[in-house]
């Protein structure tokens, strides 16, 4: 018997885990909540995935980066994929949000100014993340995950 799965709207369940789709609101607040997330971007034609500092700042994603991958996706226009999520070490309740868009690095010395007054960590082992990418928000969306909860009352399917 194959995996259970019924949807109920923005719901569904699957097996014994309930997915609730997250309003485009509600992203934007977590996205604005964490610090750390994951840019996925293409080298020759294979998905790469890249953890990153970030800021949400304008309803975008702002990130600090060194030469490399990242910065040759933004200096290139790709777009690019980038997700945040947080999750309980049981693998049982958690979120996720997946911003889509085009990456583009921050050249114009006023914003420039701007990113540099956001909360961005050089990673780099010589302090030289001194590269802004911007990633233009096209589409944002995300999911939660939790168990199902036990049903209170008789349960009518045993008869």
């Amino acid at each position: 018997m194959g995996p259970h799965f019924i949807t109920l709207g923005v719901m569904s369940v699957h097996g014994t885990t309930v997915f609730e789709e997250i309003s485009p609101a509600e992203c934007h607040t977590l996205l604005g909540l964490s610090s750390v997330g994951r840019v996925a971007v293409s080298v020759n034609a294979l998905p790469v995935i890249l953890p990153v500092n970030y800021a949400w700042t304008d309803g975008d994603v702002v990130f600090r980066t060194s030469a490399g991958t990242k910065l040759a996706a933004a200096t290139a226009g790709a777009v690019v994929a980038f997700e945040v999520d947080q999750y309980d070490h049981g693998g049982t309740h958690g979120w996720s949000v997946l911003v889509q868009g085009r990456a583009a690095e921050i050249v114009d010395p006023v914003e420039i100014a701007a990113a540099r007054m956001l909360p961005l960590h050089s990673w780099a082992l010589d302090g030289d993340a001194d590269h802004y990418v911007r990633i233009r928000t096209a589409t944002i969306s995300g999911r939660r995950f939790r168990p199902v909860e036990p049903r209170s009352g008789p349960d009518d399917t045993i008869r």
